[in-house]
């Protein structure tokens, strides 16, 4: 599967936009739409700035690399369009080792239908804040977004 213009503007629109670099909830310095590493594996650091197109080029190589790790996790499972996106955009967001390691995807690879995925999902709205595992208003709300995207039609 290939990840779809939804795919691209449902990570646009959770990530946001922001040329210059930010230290997200987490303290992690960000750019673009939430990018950490460049493509050559740097991380973004503080002062940095970066054009529109750079974003959405940075944005899509991304995207590109996690569609590979979640078409390989999830094997011959038949998924739809919506439910591959969801998976995308939660890899992209918490990345690929998370998604591998969750009970979010042994839940998909039994059953793409079972309801409880939608409370796997919300398992993952947490950072670390301070050093502690904390609720963030902004990850519990992606998390019922990509929950309502996996169950959409």
């Amino acid at each position: 599967m290939t990840p779809d213009k939804v795919c691209f503007d449902f990570i646009k629109s959770r990530e946001g936009l922001k040329l210059k670099s930010y230290q997200d909830s987490a303290g992690i310095w960000t750019i673009g739409y939430g990018t950490i590493l460049y493509e050559n594996g740097t991380p973004v650091k503080r002062g940095e700035s970066i054009t529109q197109e750079r974003a959405d080029s940075l944005l899509e190589g991304e995207i590109l690399k996690k569609s590979l790790k979640v078409n390989a996790a999830i094997k011959s499972t038949k998924l739809t369009q919506n439910q591959y996106n969801a998976l995308v955009s939660f890899a992209y967001n918490v990345g690929t080792g998370a998604l591998l390691s969750s009970t979010l995807l042994k839940k998909v690879l039994a059953n793409r239908n079972d309801p409880t995925i939608r409370d796997s999902f919300m398992v993952w709205n947490k950072a670390h804040v301070d050093g502690k595992l904390v609720p963030v208003a902004g990850l519990t709300n992606r998390r019922k977004a990509e929950a309502d995207l996996y169950f959409s039609a």
